[in-house]
C-alpha cells in the first residue's frame, strides 16, 4: 500500500513550449509491494479528440522499500506538430497518474494555457502555420486531484490514497476563456467513483531516486 505524501511539479509554472515537465514525487510505501508502480505524464491537447492525446513519459518505479520514498520524473514537451492548429493555442491539459498492476490510484491534472510570448502576436497571431518557437504555457497552480480504492496485494486489504499536492511556483491567472480552477477535466476516470483528501506529513529517513 501506497501513501502520497506530496506531488511537487518543480519546473517554472510558466515556461517556453519547449522545455520539460519536472515533478517530484514523495510517497511513503506502507508494506512491500510485489510489482513496480507505473506513473505516466499525458498531455490532452482536445477534451473531444482521444486521438490527439500525447503520452509524454512514463517510468516504472521500484523495487520500493517500506518507508518514505521520493523521485523525479522528468518529462518532454508535447511535440506541437501533432496538435491541429486551431488547438495550439489556448487551454489544453496535463494529467499525472499513478498505477500499480493496471489500477489507477491517483490523478492529478493541471490546467495548461499556450500563448505566444508578446503582446503584438497575442493580439494578432500570425498567419499559417503556428510559430512554435514563439510559444509560452502557463500551468494554473490549483491542480485538480482524484484518488482510488485499489487492491495492491493479495495480502493487502483495500485502502485509500491519501495525498497533498503542491505547486512551488506561483502561476498567474489564466485568460478569460480559462476554466476556473477546479472544473472537471477531461478524460475523466470511468471506473470506480473519485474521492478526494489532503493531508500533510513530515517526509524524514527518505529514499532518492531520479527518474528521466
Amino acid at each position: 500500500m501506497i501513501v502520497i505524501r506530496s506531488i511537487d511539479f518543480t519546473s517554472p509554472a510558466r515556461a517556453r513550449f519547449s522545455e520539460n515537465y519536472k515533478f517530484k514525487i514523495t510517497f511513503e510505501c506502507m508494506s512491500p509491494l510485489e510489482d513496480d508502480v507505473e506513473w505516466k505524464l499525458i498531455f490532452v491537447a482536445s477534451p473531444d479528440h482521444l486521438e490527439l492525446d500525447q503520452e509524454l513519459d512514463d517510468c516504472l518505479v521500484g523495487p520500493i522499500p517500506v518507508g518514505i520514498n521520493s523521485f523525479e520524473f522528468d518529462a518532454s514537451p508535447p511535440d506541437p506538430t501533432r496538435i491541429p492548429d486551431e488547438d495550439i493555442l489556448g487551454v489544453a491539459a496535463i494529467i499525472l497518474t499513478g498505477s500499480y498492476r493496471d489500477q489507477e490510484f491517483v490523478r492529478v491534472g493541471y490546467y495548461q494555457n499556450t500563448e505566444y510570448d508578446n503582446e503584438e502576436m497575442k493580439e494578432n497571431p500570425p498567419p499559417g502555420r503556428p510559430r512554435y518557437e514563439r510559444l509560452v504555457r502557463d500551468l494554473a497552480d490549483k491542480p485538480r486531484v482524484t484518488r482510488f480504492n485499489i487492491r495492491w496485494d493479495a495480502n493487502t486489504t483495500n485502502a485509500q490514497t491519501t495525498m497533498v499536492v503542491q505547486n512551488q511556483q506561483p502561476a498567474p491567472p489564466f485568460n478569460n476563456n480559462a476554466p476556473l480552477p477546479g472544473a472537471p477535466l477531461p478524460r475523466e476516470y470511468s471506473g470506480q467513483p473519485p474521492s478526494m483528501a489532503y493531508t500533510s506529513a513530515p517526509t524524514t529517513n527518505s529514499n532518492s531516486m531520479t527518474i528521466g
